[in-house]
């Protein structure tokens, strides 16, 4: 008798763990990162997850779904249940790019979503190696002037934030540069290194390590202030005497449209809580990133900002999609 109250005690406890577990992942907030795991947006991701979970008690699940620009994982957003438990964190891939250069698109980032929070910046720059002979934006700009179409920039793919914002420095100095698609940031970087190309747009996070090591130097930073790891850089507008060239590489949570006004007020209120930790700050510092902390209003300002800014860039420049 014992051995059988035993057994049935044993495989209640394990039906309420089963029970338990689901329920929790039934209840979880499912945060779908459109990267894979190891990334700096997939750090930010779970660091935003768990802090998340613990402020609205609930467990907060990471979905990495990568491919395609985030197109796969915006896709997946835009077709979930509108009820908060579904988040998408957002860059502009997926949201502001994709939609220029592909017509096919499986959803309307405009119609399909809604802003929550604006979380980080993962800032551009223009960098050189070493032994460059440009010690400036315009010594990069002069050589260009001259010889059309032979300086050469690297960036992380073909229809990337990197290769815009190479073409939005070349069509705002009117000069024509030649354009190396590479798979990622690494094998750019050893390219650049090598001296195959000239110069390359990448995120601050990816040279900082090379600007330490005295392997690379920054001409200039997209943004509006300097960025105090890249030893006296200038920014775009200081170095090259245009405007427009402040360009945010904005990292922000979108939620399915028709998500109750409540749902999202409250994501947005516990997420500009975690956002500005000091901890927060120091974690996204580390990882070469900005926290930006905004809400709805401003992460949609931004994502309006971007639109217009790649759709003129693409427009101009003639861009194709792969």
């Amino acid at each position: 008798m014992r051995i059988h109250a035993s057994k049935f005690l044993a495989g209640a406890a394990l039906a309420l763990v089963t029970a338990t577990a689901a329920q929790a992942q039934g209840d979880a907030i499912h945060l779908v990162v459109p990267f894979a795991p190891g990334g700096a947006q997939d750090v930010i991701g779970r660091y935003l997850g768990e802090r998340l979970g613990t402020r609205m008690n609930t467990p907060v699940v990471i979905d990495n779904k990568a491919g395609a620009g985030g197109v796969i994982a915006a896709d997946a957003v835009a077709k979930a249940k509108p009820d908060g438990r579904t988040l998408l964190l957002a860059t502009g891939g997926a949201i502001t790019i994709a939609p220029h250069l592909n017509a096919k698109l499986s959803y309307d980032p405009r119609k399909a979503f809604v802003p929550v929070a604006l979380v980080a910046d993962t800032p551009m720059t223009l960098a050189v190696r070493a032994q460059s002979p440009y010690t400036s934006v315009a010594d990069l700009l002069k050589d260009a002037k001259a010889n059309p179409g032979k300086v050469s920039y690297a960036s992380t793919g073909n229809g990337t934030v990197s290769h815009l914002t190479g073409e939005l420095l070349a069509q705002s100095a009117g000069v024509q540069l030649l354009h190396v698609p590479y798979r990622g940031a690494g094998p750019a970087i050893t390219d650049l290194l090598g001296g195959q190309v000239a110069a390359m747009v990448t995120s601050s996070a990816s040279i900082e390590p090379m600007v330490l090591d005295k392997k690379a130097r920054v001409l200039a930073s997209f943004t509006r202030e300097r960025i105090g790891a890249l030893q006296g850089a200038p920014t775009m507008t200081e170095a090259a005497g245009l405007k427009g060239l402040e360009v945010p590489v904005w990292v922000g949570l979108l939620a399915p449209a028709g998500t109750p006004k409540a749902v999202i007020d409250k994501l947005a209120t516990e997420l500009q809580a975690v956002c500005a930790l000091p901890e927060t700050r120091e974690r996204f510092t580390a990882l070469g990133a900005a926290a930006t902390c905004g809400g709805p209003a401003e992460l949609g300002k931004v994502i309006a900002d971007d639109d217009k800014r790649w759709e003129i860039v693409i427009r101009q420049g003639k861009i194709q999609g792969n």
